[in-house]
């Protein structure tokens, strides 16, 4: 792990010297240097794999006492909320936008465009009625 970060802190530290230091004339040097990195870098990340796997696994199945799913039912509650709030900000951003430019256009479509803004807001509701009950059941 120790050889992967500094691999990686290293190819980090050339990139910002070779931007610095007029990099289209030594294009040729950085194709050579990420080369020579790539084919380090992905041995390393795959030996520490093959090294750190086993002791993930059999911490994992080691049953420990007094641990419950808990943990991931409030993870995924999270994630339901969260992501679909990203979503409808989203959605109400495009659709919000594009009300305005038809509203200005046409101000008797007003009603119409605030359908839709509602339609992209109810997907944050589902989102949070989702989390709501995956913690009731926790």
């Amino acid at each position: 792990m120790i050889g992967a970060t500094l691999l990686v802190l290293g190819t980090i530290s050339i990139g910002v010297y070779f931007i610095y230091n007029d990099c289209d004339e030594k294009r040729a040097k950085m194709k050579k240097f990420l080369r020579i990195n790539l084919s380090t870098f992905i041995p390393v990340l795959a030996a520490a794999l093959v090294m750190l796997a086993p002791n993930v696994v059999a911490a994992a199945t080691s049953g420990a006492t007094g641990m419950t799913d808990t943990g991931l039912g409030y993870i995924g509650a999270a994630l339901s909320t969260g992501l679909a709030c990203i979503g409808a900000g989203y959605g109400v951003g495009v659709v919000g936008s594009a009300a305005l430019g038809a509203v200005s256009e046409d101000p008797k479509i007003l009603g119409k465009t605030m359908i839709y803004v509602g339609l992209a807001e109810g997907v944050a509701i589902y989102g949070l009625i989702i989390s709501i009950m995956i913690i009731g059941s926790l």
